[in-house]
C-alpha cells in the first residue's frame, strides 16, 4: 500500500487532549513517519473548545490534500467538532470521547457508572483543572515507564474548565467514518464509555490492553489504527 501522501489524503493531524500537550504523541508521530505518512501535530491550548477548533484548524488549513484526524480524550471532542471542516475525510479516536449534539464532556461525565474509577481532579483554581500529581501514574499512565509518568504528572498543562464545558454543534462522526481505540485498562474514560461512544458513532473499534496514555505506552497499536483508517479512505 502506498504511503499517504501518493494518495489523496494530505496528513495526519494529531490533537491533544486534557492536562497534556502535543509532546506526548512522539512515539506515534515517529512510527507514523517512518512509514511515509505527513503528519503534524496541534497545540491546542486546552483554553476552551472554541479556542481548540480554531488551533486545530489552523493546522488542518497548513496541509495539502485531505486530512485525517486523531484525538485524544479531549481532544476527541475537539476533533468532533472540527472535523465538520470539509478537508477532514475521516476521524480516529484513541480512548476519546466522542460526544454528540449538544454534548460536552461535563456533561459526559457528571453521572459515573457506580464503581467507575474516579480522575484525580483537583479543584478549579482561577477557571483551571490540575490532577493530583500523587496519584496522577495511577489514574492517567499506568502502563507508562515510571520515570515517563512522573515527567507527565510534573509537567502538565492547566485545563480550563470552559474547555469543559464547551458543547458540541454538529458532530462530525454523523457524516464522516470513524474509528476508535478502547484502552480496556483506563481508569479516566470507563471502557464501558468508550464503547458506547464509538458503538454511537458507528466506529471501527479495537480494543487493546492500555491505560489512557495508551498512546504514549503503546504507540504502535496507536498508529496501526491510524494507518489502517487512512489505507481505508485511500482506497474509497
Amino acid at each position: 500500500m502506498p504511503p499517504i501522501e501518493n494518495s489523496a489524503l494530505g496528513s495526519i493531524v494529531l490533537v491533544h487532549g486534557g492536562f497534556v500537550d502535543g509532546s506526548g504523541w512522539e512515539g506515534v508521530y515517529r512510527i507514523l513517519k517512518k512509514d511515509g505518512y505527513r503528519v503534524s501535530i496541534v497545540q491546542n491550548p486546552t483554553t476552551s473548545l472554541a479556542d481548540d477548533v480554531a488551533a486545530t484548524k489552523r493546522v488542518i488549513d497548513e496541509q495539502k490534500g485531505l486530512v485525517i484526524l486523531v484525538g485524544h480524550s479531549y481532544g476527541g471532542v475537539v476533533i468532533t467538532e472540527a472535523g465538520n471542516d470539509p478537508r477532514v475525510a475521516g476521524l480516529v479516536y484513541i480512548t476519546a470521547f466522542a460526544p454528540g449534539r449538544g454534548e460536552s464532556v461535563a456533561n459526559l461525565i457528571k453521572d459515573p457508572p457506580p464503581g467507575a474509577p474516579v480522575p484525580p481532579i483537583l479543584p478549579p483554581q482561577e477557571g483551571f483543572l490540575m490532577l493530583d500529581q500523587a496519584k496522577f501514574a495511577a489514574s492517567f499512565a499506568a502502563d507508562v515507564a515510571p520515570e515517563k509518568a512522573e515527567f507527565m504528572a510534573n509537567s502538565q498543562v492547566p485545563w480550563g474548565v470552559v474547555a469543559l464545558n464547551g458543547a458540541i454543534t454538529q458532530p462530525a462522526w454523523e457524516s464522516k467514518p470513524s474509528w476508535y481505540l478502547v484502552a480496556t485498562d483506563d481508569r479516566m474514560i470507563p471502557p464501558p464509555a468508550q464503547r458506547a461512544m464509538s458503538k454511537r458513532a458507528g466506529s471501527s473499534v479495537v480494543e487493546v490492553k492500555g491505560s489512557h496514555a495508551v498512546y504514549v505506552s503503546q504507540p504502535e497499536a496507536v498508529a496501526d489504527l491510524i494507518k489502517k483508517a487512512a489505507k481505508s479512505l485511500a482506497t474509497r
